[in-house]
């Protein structure tokens, strides 16, 4: 029976441990020579794979692991001894609480269906780098030198398939395979799976699946055993998928540092109560500096910070130090309108509607208008591009279900450009867009919706999805379809007007292209509302250019949607500038 059989046969008893100690000196395994190399470490852009079980002593697999780079996250896998080793460093070193799964290759399938509307290829260009670096950062992970990927591109051991949109030719996932026989000259013949990544706003389902059956058929070609990965136990939705594909758990450990990116996986458990998101990132950034957080209500998001004897209660992003004149000013729409035009910032023409002759003319005037419930958020009750009388008429309707007072307001062309200001400077800004969805040229226009709203209920965690209203209906009509038709292949329809998140809308961070007159604008309109955390809603021809118009000011951004920027950061820095650079 050859090693990797008689492995096989180890795990499929349940024996331990789980991989064999291995010898030094070289190995024969199904007639291939290869050379073995102990104490081995792939250097992988974002931090080094430790391969633990080929480190004969313990001491000097703690002292690699002690070498780590600053802003590096390295990982000891396959620790055979993983009670031993932490007893070495307990201050240092902490077992990382995820779990391993494994496929064996040898009974893997690969699917028939392929891809549409995206392609996955080898990372070949810079560009191509910065467009995975993009994605690690909207989903937290490790940031890479571009110029690492690029150097690696032709490695025998390192390899990384991308997902590229074949419309626009953006990244929209990523995936990186370690061959361990390259590596380390591993007699078991194993490869494993690292830093699978997709866009969270990708239009296209299955983008992670295909990732994962391309690395599996690229290491099967290669005659390799088995591909393992690493996902955390509570990452219910990943480890589905790995099931589905065919990968089972098996009893592999890793260790890594206690540095500050691993601090949410060993610094204790949260809050018991769950918060949702805008709440979240503001209260991990507080427990990362050692503020005190007690959560008040969870479900409305109300929390309360608590350092060197100073006390702050929080609304998500909104805290006591908003005034409720400054809160009253953002949340009338009319009276926002009127301290920014009083300080002669551009805002579009604006009426009550109530008067039909009036409303009519103001139609007449402008050719398509905005109807919008003077109070109110997320998106509720607002139609956007009216461009006759019953439709108009509709919609007031409609407003009037969420405030008593409607507004009609010049309809602007441009994109919808979010910018945060936290104590009067610029922190982040976004281009908002409105949901759409791409033809398939088999599913209804129904079923892409309800598909793409999963997707985007699943990437915020609830807090994005595209209703089934009678605006998207109205949306989906006006580019000639209906619901139910199906949609042609590569056909983008858009079903909503508004950008907003909680409508389906998606967000694409543009701060280091914001006009230098925009951010000057945007400082100006947070002093003139006295508001020192507030988030501005403009339409922009783009957001290089300086030309714009104000449309709304939201006393309680949300925070979250603006990640990587530090708009947590910023916010607690607000509240307890002695903490500054504790994070």
């Amino acid at each position: 029976m050859s090693l990797v059989r008689a492995h096989q046969h180890r795990l499929e008893r349940n024996a331990s441990p789980t991989l064999s100690r291995l010898r030094r000196g070289r190995t024969v395994i199904e007639d291939t020579e290869v050379e073995y190399h102990p104490d081995a470490v792939v250097d992988c852009g974002w931090g080094r794979l430790i391969f633990a079980h080929t480190f004969e002593d313990l001491e000097r697999l703690v002292e690699t692991l002690r070498a780590e780079e600053p802003g590096q996250r390295d990982i000891a896998f396959y620790l055979q001894d993983p009670h031993v080793a932490l007893s070495r460093a307990p201050q240092e070193l902490f077992l990382d609480p995820s779990h391993t799964f494994r496929l064996w290759l040898n009974e893997y399938r690969p699917s028939r269906r392929r891809p549409k509307g995206y392609a996955v290829r080898r990372l070949r260009t810079r560009q191509d780098a910065e467009g995975v670096l993009r994605i690690y950062a909207s989903r937290k992970m490790v940031q890479v030198d571009p110029s690492f990927m690029i150097g690696s591109r032709n490695s025998r051991t390192l390899t990384q398939f991308i997902a590229v949109d074949e419309a626009s030719g953006a990244v929209i996932g990523s995936v990186t395979g370690v061959d361990h026989r390259r590596a380390f000259g591993d007699p078991e013949h194993g490869s494993s799976l690292w830093c699978l990544a997709v866009d969270p706003q990708a239009p296209y389902p299955g983008v992670g699946e295909t990732l994962v059956r391309t690395l599996a058929e690229h290491f099967q070609a290669r005659g390799r055993a088995f591909m393992d990965l690493s996902v955390l136990h509570d990452n219910d939705n990943a480890i589905a998928l790995y099931e589905k594909l065919g990968f089972r758990r098996i009893p592999a450990f890793a260790l890594k540092t206690k540095n500050s990116i691993n601090e949410h996986l060993f610094m204790g458990p949260p809050p018991e109560e769950r918060l949702n998101p805008y709440a979240t990132i503001i209260v991990n950034e507080a427990r990362r500096r050692g503020i005190g957080v007690e959560v008040l209500d969870a479900e409305a998001g109300y929390f309360c910070l608590s350092a060197g004897g100073r006390s702050i209660v929080c609304r998500e992003s909104l805290s006591e130090l908003t005034t409720a004149v400054a809160m009253s000013r953002c949340d009338d729409k009319a009276v926002t309108r009127r301290v920014l035009e009083r300080a002669e910032l551009a805002v579009p023409a604006q009426r009550v509607a109530g008067d039909a002759e009036g409303d009519a003319a103001f139609l007449a005037e402008h050719g398509s208008v905005v109807v919008k419930p003077a109070r109110g958020e997320q998106g509720r009750g607002i139609t956007v591009d009216v461009r006759d009388a019953e439709t108009m008429a509709r919609a007031i309707a409609d407003a009037r279900q969420h405030c008593d007072t409607v507004l009609l307001e010049r309809f602007c062309e441009g994109q919808d450009l979010r910018i945060i200001v936290i104590d009067y400077k610029v922190v982040a800004a976004a281009v908002r867009r409105p949901a759409e969805v791409t033809g398939t040229g088999q599913h209804s226009v129904r079923s892409l919706i309800e598909a793409q709203s999963r997707r985007r209920a699943a990437a915020t965690g609830g807090e994005s999805h595209i209703p089934l209203d009678a605006e998207t209906e109205r949306c989906v009509r006006a580019a000639g379809y209906s619901l139910d038709d199906v949609l042609p292949e590569g056909t983008v329809l858009p079903v909503r007007k508004t950008a907003n998140l909680h409508t389906g809308g998606t967000i694409h961070d543009v701060t280091d292209r914001l006009h230098p007159h925009l951010v000057e604008v945007a400082v100006a309109a947070a002093r003139a509302l006295s508001i020192p955390v507030v988030g501005f809603d403009l339409l922009v021809p783009a957001p290089h250019e300086p030309d714009h118009v104000f449309i709304e000011a939201n006393e309680r951004p949300g925070l979250a949607n603006h990640e990587p920027q530090p708009t947590a950061e910023r916010f607690v820095d607000l509240l307890f500038p002695q903490t500054r650079g504790m994070s």
